[in-house]
């Protein structure tokens, strides 16, 4: 059994389609959140999803080895980073080499880096006037947002999209996307 852990810092709508893809799956498992927000909607959908949950806070992520115990603690082989808004810090990135993989709600390179995350990518690929917009999941490395690209998936920018609607769009590719690309990473292994 491969066993997955999905980082998030939100709403969990990613590790929620993520859980819901492998459940039942034959060779991999959901087997824990990592959240740095005890407030998260994650948390709940994670405890609905009979999934367990580990909370940390930024320090314990930057400072010792809580996160990177938990991890080891639980048997996980890879990491789905889905809204989680902080960087994977060295002593993780190290433990699992080629084995994180995050999603960008646009098509880097473009709109990539610290701070571009949610309606502020949204925002930025209208007001650029750009006609595709879409996801990509890539490799986590050091930086934000500049691992080697996995897949890319577009969706039309509308003329009269608003970030709403535009980021409404991304979400389903996301969905959908998401876990497949997974999946076919762990192919190898199942």
């Amino acid at each position: 059994m491969i066993n997955i852990a999905i980082f998030a810092s939100g709403s969990g709508t990613n590790f929620q389609a993520t859980a819901n893809y492998f459940a039942g799956h034959a060779r991999v498992r959901v087997k824990l959140l990592l959240c740095n927000r005890p407030d998260a909607r994650a948390l709940q959908r994670a405890r609905e999803s009979g999934v367990d949950s580990f909370v940390f806070t930024r320090d314990e992520l930057y400072r010792g080895d809580a996160v990177l115990r938990a991890l080891r603690g639980n048997d996980i082989d890879f990491l789905v980073l889905a809204g989680f808004l902080l960087k994977i810090p060295g002593n993780i990135l190290a433990a699992f080499p080629e084995r994180i993989v995050n999603i960008h709600p646009a098509l880097l390179p473009k709109y990539g880096g610290k701070g571009m995350y949610g309606m502020r990518v949204h925002n930025a690929v209208i007001e650029a006037g750009d006609k595709f917009s879409g996801i990509t999941i890539h490799m986590v490395n050091e930086d934000y947002d500049s691992g080697s690209i996995v897949s890319q998936h577009t969706c039309e920018v509308r003329e009269d999209d608003t970030p709403e609607s535009l980021a409404q769009r991304v979400h389903k590719l996301e969905h959908h996307w998401y876990p497949r690309v997974v999946e076919k990473l762990l192919g190898e292994d199942l």
